[in-house]
């Protein structure tokens, strides 16, 4: 891996080491055996200052989504640790606590998903969505609870009437904003954005990113961005790691990813991305960084 970062905090509010995660390809039958192993995620190493933004890239499969799960612990890792510092200043590693342990750490880390169709229940109204954290979490009741819900979706630009309404009667950026207040109304640390702007169009992408950054500003939030829109990364993040089967091949500052790329793949990536400008040429050749690719694979 190439690592070119400088000057990270000496205690990250996250750092990940050797972040590992198998999933075994079973035989049909009675007599069911493991057959294979996919290293989805393959010893992934990486900090997260307080109040930076960490773009993840990566094809689809590169195991991006994996990683992020994995660090929520929405689906447990088969090895390596995650330290995570909350804010009394204690560091846990969220690998090793338990189901009753992580529930109040999971106040500190939230979770913005990349449909924001599915990840609302269409049951509930949109009040109802936004306050069901507090309500789990007995953080708030009665006059308070509902304050704090009309407070968080005004902050998201959404009405306080909004909120008897169902996720039906929302457009796709709406229902964006709505997943972003579910995760803000805990007054969480880290917030980790799974392809948070994917299936949204343009205009509505420029909205909701505008709105994550006064949110970072404005509560000094720290983001894992994961992504596979480079033009949004470029614009968005203060460094970037470029993921490839399951593992960190290249990682530094944004400005140097994309006007020195160093590892084969991330060349490839950004030749992929068009260009507004027709003068514009790449300092490499595709095709030789492919064969590098191959002979790295073989070997």
């Amino acid at each position: 891996m190439t690592d070119r970062t400088e000057g990270l905090d000496d205690r990250p509010l996250l750092s990940v080491r050797g972040l590992t995660k198998h999933f075994p390809v079973m035989s049909r039958g009675f007599r069911r055996s493991v057959l294979a192993t996919v290293k989805a995620v393959d010893a992934v190493s990486f900090d997260l200052a307080a109040g930076e933004t960490l773009g993840l890239v990566g094809e689809s499969g590169s195991g991006k989504t994996t990683t992020a799960r994995c660090i929520l612990r929405a689906i447990d890792p088969t090895a390596g640790s995650v330290m995570f510092k909350l804010p009394d200043g204690r560091t846990v590693d969220l690998v090793k606590l338990t189901a009753g342990e992580l529930k109040p750490i999971r106040q500190h880390a939230q979770m913005v998903f990349q449909d924001p169709v599915s990840s609302l229940n269409p049951r509930m109204t949109i009040g109802d969505i936004v306050r069901e954290p507090l309500v789990i979490h007995q953080l708030a009741r009665g006059e308070e609870l509902a304050g704090r819900v009309a407070e968080v979706l005004a902050r998201v630009g959404l009405q306080p009437e909004h909120s008897r309404r169902y996720p039906h009667a929302f457009s796709g950026g709406q229902r964006q904003r709505i997943g972003i207040a579910r995760a803000l109304i805990m007054k969480p640390s880290l917030i980790v954005c799974d392809e948070a702007t994917s299936a949204l169009d343009v205009s509505v992408q420029a909205q909701v990113l505008d709105l994550l950054k006064e949110l970072q500003r404005e509560f000094r939030l720290t983001y894992l961005f994961v992504a596979h829109n480079l033009d949004v990364v470029r614009n968005f993040c203060d460094r970037v790691a470029v993921m490839r089967k399951g593992r960190i091949v290249e990682l530094a500052p944004t400005a140097g990813i994309f006007s020195d790329p160093q590892h084969a793949y991330t060349k490839i990536l950004l030749s992929a991305v068009p260009s507004p400008d027709p003068d514009v040429r790449m300092n490499f050749n595709v095709g030789d960084e492919l064969a590098k690719l191959d002979a790295a694979d073989q070997s």
